[in-house]
C-alpha cells in the first residue's frame, strides 16, 4: 500500500490508472500544484543525478508497474 500523494489515503494506487494517486482529482489537483509553482524541484538537476540510470535498457518502461 502507498499513499496518495495529494489526499494521503493508503491504497493499492500503482494499481489503478491514476497511480501513484488514488483518483484522476487527484492527479490534476498535484498538476495544478505544479502548474502554479507551489511545487517545484528544490535544485537544478546536474548530469551525475542521472549516473546511477545510465546502463538501464533501451526502450523499458521501466517505472510502469502495469507495461509489458
Amino acid at each position: 500500500a502507498v499513499r496518495c500523494p495529494a489526499c494521503k489515503r493508503s491504497g493499492d494506487w500503482f494499481a489503478t490508472r491514476w497511480g501513484p494517486f488514488c483518483s484522476e482529482r487527484c492527479k490534476l489537483i498535484d498538476l495544478g500544484k505544479w502548474l502554479n509553482e507551489e511545487n517545484k524541484v528544490s535544485e537544478p538537476l546536474r548530469p551525475d543525478h542521472f549516473a546511477d540510470f545510465e546502463n538501464l535498457p533501451e526502450g523499458e518502461e521501466l517505472d510502469r508497474p502495469d507495461s509489458g
